[in-house]
């Protein structure tokens, strides 16, 4: 019996491996087992993690976790972000915290408004659904300017977890302290019932979640966009853009662009590459001609408003809001409702001259979100979700050299 048992432990260690690691002509893969605790994020050879009612910190890539604290929360963490000094902000639902020294301690961050005061969580009607007060589409939210770190990011929102308002965080003090960048209007759809309205009451600009927040360095501006639809209170797609007058701690929000559902521009991924916007659509709604205005566009800044002058690098097919560029690579996801791919992935080794698609369907109807840059190992981080937002798993992709 012996031989026999060691060879079926061989052979499902190799259709656990064949399971959760994998190859295309572009890329490594990798799924961490069920075992193992979910990576939130990373960066260099950091990581955050969490796995029953602990939070983790890794220092060499996941290979090793000495750091663990106890976090009776651990499972509602929406959202996670290493410093440049080695500080961790991380977030439940509606919570904020920090912690200083690689998880022994952490206290909790009260967001502030601009004006100096508390900017607190309402108290949601059903308990469960606090709302994701600090949940991310995107994965990265730590941008140089001008010498100096800022951390800048808007919640996805309005999906899972309860009714809860739109905004913008910023913090320019490695978390010490975070405070409201902006703040949207009352979307009448994304509210509770007989509850007080959620949103800034001043703001006539409404929006269900934000997709992205990114920066452009060759303007010193940010660019924000958002989602969805029109639902009879008008668009829910805009693109917005601020500066940060550092001095003064103030920002300077302006509308780009408000728009339909069906057009390019709801979209996400934008990444700002030599000055040049690019970005992947979303574009979804009434057809117009059996078409969608879908693609991976290019734009000057200048131009962003003017669609006879983008250029569109390639044409997924179909919906997508997750999109990551570094060294030359490009790397974006389906959106696993709307496409017939299982896991679709998408990806130009060569700064978007070729593309290709793939389908890693051995993970089931899978969506990638929070794509955080490659590790010192070299590897991409994602959030693999169900169907679209549920969380699931964790995937890396390598580039091939």
């Amino acid at each position: 019996m012996k031989p026999l048992l060691l060879a079926l432990f061989s052979f499902a260690s190799t259709l656990a491996s064949a399971l959760t690691e994998g190859e295309t002509e572009h890329f490594y893969y990798r799924m961490p087992s069920a075992e193992e605790p979910y990576i939130d994020t990373q960066r260099g050879s950091r990581m955050v993690a969490f796995k029953g009612t602990q939070i983790m910190l890794s220092d060499d890539c996941g290979k090793t976790w000495p750091h663990v604290a106890e976090f009776p929360e651990a499972q509602n963490i929406t959202f996670s972000v290493l410093l440049k000094n080695g500080n961790v902000l991380f977030a439940t639902r509606e919570r904020l915290f920090l912690s200083t020294d690689n998880l022994k301690s952490h206290r909790e961050i009260i967001v502030k408004r601009s004006g100096g005061s508390d900017y607190l969580p309402h108290t949601p009607v059903k308990a469960d659904q606090p709302g994701w007060y600090f949940h991310s589409l995107d994965g990265e939210h730590c941008f140089e300017v001008g010498g100096k770190e800022i951390v800048v990011w808007g919640n996805y929102c309005n999906v899972l977890g309860g009714a809860v308002p739109v905004n913008i965080y910023y913090s320019t003090d490695s978390g010490a302290t975070v405070k409201l960048a902006y703040a949207f209007g009352q979307n009448p759809k994304f509210q509770q019932k007989d509850a007080p309205l959620l949103g800034d009451p001043e703001n006539k600009l409404i929006a269900r979640h934000i997709h992205n927040v990114t920066y452009n360095p060759a303007e010193n501006a940010f660019y924000a966009v958002t989602g969805d639809i029109d639902r009879g209170d008008g668009n829910e797609v805009h693109w917005i853009r601020g500066t940060y007058d550092a001095a003064a701690d103030q920002w300077d929000w302006k509308l780009v662009i408000s728009v339909n559902s069906n057009s390019r521009f709801k979209c996400g991924g934008l990444n700002f590459i030599d000055g040049k916007c690019h970005w992947i659509a979303d574009a979804n709604g009434l057809a117009i001609a059996n078409r969608y205005d879908r693609g991976i566009f290019v734009s000057d800044p200048k131009d962003i408003t003017d669609t006879s002058k983008h250029t569109m690098l390639f044409n997924p097919g179909y919906e997508s809001a997750n999109m990551l560029h570094e060294d030359g690579v490009f790397l974006a996801t389906h959106c696993a409702p709307a496409s017939p791919y299982g896991c679709g992935i998408i990806w130009s080794p060569d700064g978007g001259k070729t593309w290709a698609q793939y389908d890693l369907k051995e993970f089931g109807a899978r969506s990638g979100c929070r794509i955080n840059r490659m590790n010192s190992d070299g590897w991409f981080r994602m959030d693999l979700r169900k169907g679209w937002i549920e969380r699931a798993e964790v995937l890396f992709l390598k580039p091939k050299p």
